[in-house]
């Protein structure tokens, strides 16, 4: 009697399903969807960026680089030597930053505020002293207004950045932040060619001042060789030549 392949073939397919159970398969398929879950779930890792913090009265401004808000409080309390619970608003409006989300809308060079418990954002105070002639009416229309405001992101850089705003009739902004990383090194390329060139022009007067002292010392030397040659007989000329320059 033949036997029928059909319950092998069960046999063989119940095995393989056992086998796919097993503590070890189970171990490795959660772990590799737990990672691709971490991987999903972080998104690309957050950029740092430089921003200005001052303290509530604007005596103090540090250079701070931050990747997130968390990250930002932390600096700004080690920066300003701060204690207790604090807040960072916008220094321009009072803008407070509460959010990630809000934060990470920020533009790179924004000047904040760091306040603790029980102080209020103010506006800044313009210093210097308005003399006119006339009454000066009360509401104002700024036509144009440009700041300059020169800052390190790290205590060691040699310049810093510049940052640039220009604000026409109060409404329309412009802003240029020019980072100064590289002047270090420009600035040590420059000195090193400077110091070239030095070497270079104090071998060429070296050089010059010592044939100079060749040239001052030769004629007390050959007194004695040009003297002689003054005094050698002149040479005849032909009587022909003589005769054409007589007529």
């Amino acid at each position: 009697m033949s036997l029928n392949p059909i319950p092998c073939s069960l046999m063989d397919y119940a095995k393989k399903y056992l086998d796919l159970l097993s503590p070890q398969s189970l171990s490795r398929c959660v772990s590799a969807s737990a990672s691709a879950t971490q991987q999903l779930l972080s998104g690309p890792a957050a950029r740092s960026r430089p921003y200005r913090v001052s303290n509530c009265e604007r005596t103090l401004r540090k250079g701070i680089m931050a990747e997130s808000l968390n990250d930002l409080l932390e600096k700004v309390r080690t920066a300003l030597d701060l204690v207790g619970s604090i807040s960072v608003v916008l220094d321009e409006d009072g803008t407070s930053i509460e959010s990630e989300a809000f934060f990470q809308t920020l533009e790179e060079g924004m000047v904040l505020l760091a306040l603790t418990e029980g102080q209020v954002w103010r506006p800044a105070k313009k210093a210097g002293y308005q003399l006119s002639l006339s009454s000066k009416p009360r509401r104002r229309i700024d036509v144009a207004c440009i700041t300059f405001d020169l800052y390190k992101t790290k205590p060691q850089d040699f310049f810093g950045s510049l940052n640039v705003k220009a604000t026409l009739y109060g409404t329309y902004s412009m802003s240029y932040d020019m980072q100064c990383y590289g002047a270090k090194r420009m600035m040590k390329e420059a000195l090193r060619w400077t110091l070239f060139t030095m070497q270079a022009t104090g071998h060429v007067l070296l050089g010059t001042s010592c044939y100079m002292q060749q040239l001052l010392d030769t004629p007390e030397e050959q007194k004695e060789e040009i003297l002689p040659s003054l005094c050698r007989p002149s040479i005849a000329l032909p009587s022909s030549l003589t005769r054409r320059m007589l007529q």
